[in-house]
């Protein structure tokens, strides 16, 4: 376990996990509930570092049936799931306490939202830097490499840390326009 940065702390059976314990994975999320022969096994929680959980009964280390709360307190729902769909695109907080006055912007559920640091990209459990391709979480630990899908999704999707002009340079458009043209 130190090995591969994880921890464990509970009660133990022949070297295994065993009984009630508390294993923290490197991504700091933690497991909190019993095991039994090494693996989950009965009723635990895995806290995520972002503050979201999901709570449900294991066997063999496989979740049978949970429950997933988000961060905010916002607890999934697998039917009526009626947050965030085509017709309502508010943020939770802003369904719960309402939304802010005219002219300030909510741009993430957290307000005010998390400072990105310069070239990088916000992928919600952590900071995503384009060129070295890793995430990194909100407190600064490696969490892993994003592969080629998951860098195209987080540069597609995602908030970054610089303003982009929308706006059309009139000047550059003429040019471009003369140039199609003379094609």
């Amino acid at each position: 376990m130190e090995f591969m940065g994880s921890k464990y702390k509970g009660d133990a059976k022949n070297g295994k996990m065993h009984g009630k314990g508390e294993y923290t994975f490197p991504t700091e999320t933690k497991y909190v509930g019993e095991m039994k022969d090494g693996m989950f096994h009965g009723k635990g929680v895995l806290h995520f570092p972002n503050g979201s959980k999901y709570e449900a009964t294991w066997e063999n280390g496989r979740a049978q049936q949970g429950s997933f709360t988000f961060a905010d307190g916002l607890q999934y729902q697998e039917k009526d799931w009626d947050y965030c769909n085509g017709y309502d695109r508010r943020f939770y907080t802003e369904r719960c306490n309402g939304l802010r006055p005219a002219g300030e912007s909510q741009l993430t559920d957290l307000h005010p939202p998390r400072v990105i640091p310069d070239g990088c990209y916000d992928c919600g459990d952590g900071f995503y830097d384009p060129n070295t391709r890793v995430v990194t979480s909100y407190t600064g630990r490696f969490l892993r490499n994003a592969d080629d899908s998951e860098h195209e999704w987080i540069v597609r999707t995602c908030r970054k840390a610089w303003d982009e002009v929308v706006a059309v340079d009139p000047a550059k458009s003429i040019a471009t326009r003369s140039e199609e043209t003379s094609n």
